[in-house]
């Protein structure tokens, strides 16, 4: 298994209980995948530098987690056709 860090950009709109009960369905899934999943770092609502798809802002969140590749493309596919997800990343870190 490998470490890797999911950094999460949800819709301003929705209300904080809401981005936080997704993230948490988020660990479940990596849970249940067969995924170690630490406790995620919920930053809160942010300004972006820049607008993305006419938005300014966005919930951001990471969640680090140890998994094998496998699980990660799964992930990736998942987060691509979610709607309330404005962006995300994937990354191993060093």
């Amino acid at each position: 298994m490998r470490a890797y860090e999911l950094m999460t950009i949800h819709r301003p709109e929705m209300a904080d209980d809401d981005v936080r009960k997704e993230i948490e369905r988020l660990s479940d899934f990596l849970g249940e995948a067969g995924a170690t999943v630490k406790p995620p770092d919920f930053w809160g609502k942010r300004r972006f530098a820049y607008e993305i798809d006419h938005i300014n802002e966005g919930y951001y969140t990471v969640v680090t987690f140890d998994a094998d590749p496998a699980i990660v493309a799964e992930l990736d596919r998942v987060l691509h056709l979610a709607d309330t997800v404005v962006r995300h990343k994937v990354i191993r870190p060093e």
